[in-house]
């Protein structure tokens, strides 16, 4: 069993070979493959390898799944007794992908 901590879109996220996570947005197609070359630490069961600050000759294969959007955040701001009230609303734009493999 392989994991490893992959920066993308400026985060960090510890992914195993099969798993399904949702990213900051990047300008890929749902169905292509694309492979992320910044990668921070790999373990196997032998092997805890760790980059200063990537790892050269590693990296993860990916597939993208589908575009979509986070839950909504409300942000909302009231003063009482000045008759000032502001609503606003923001979607996350997020990538859904699925990790292929590890390769070392």
């Amino acid at each position: 069993m392989k994991e490893a901590v992959v920066l993308v879109g400026g985060k960090q996220y510890i992914v195993n070979e099969g798993d399904v996570l949702d990213i900051e947005k990047i300008e890929n197609s749902p169905g292509e493959k694309i492979t992320l070359d910044k990668v921070l630490l790999v373990a196997t069961d032998k092997e805890i390898l760790i980059g200063k600050p990537f790892l050269k000759n590693v990296n993860v294969k990916v597939e993208v799944l589908e575009h979509l959007k986070a839950k909504k955040v409300i942000h909302f701001k009231y003063t009482p007794k000045k008759n000032s009230k502001r609503k606003k609303g923001h979607r996350q734009p997020l990538t859904r992908i699925k990790v292929l493999n590890i390769n070392i």
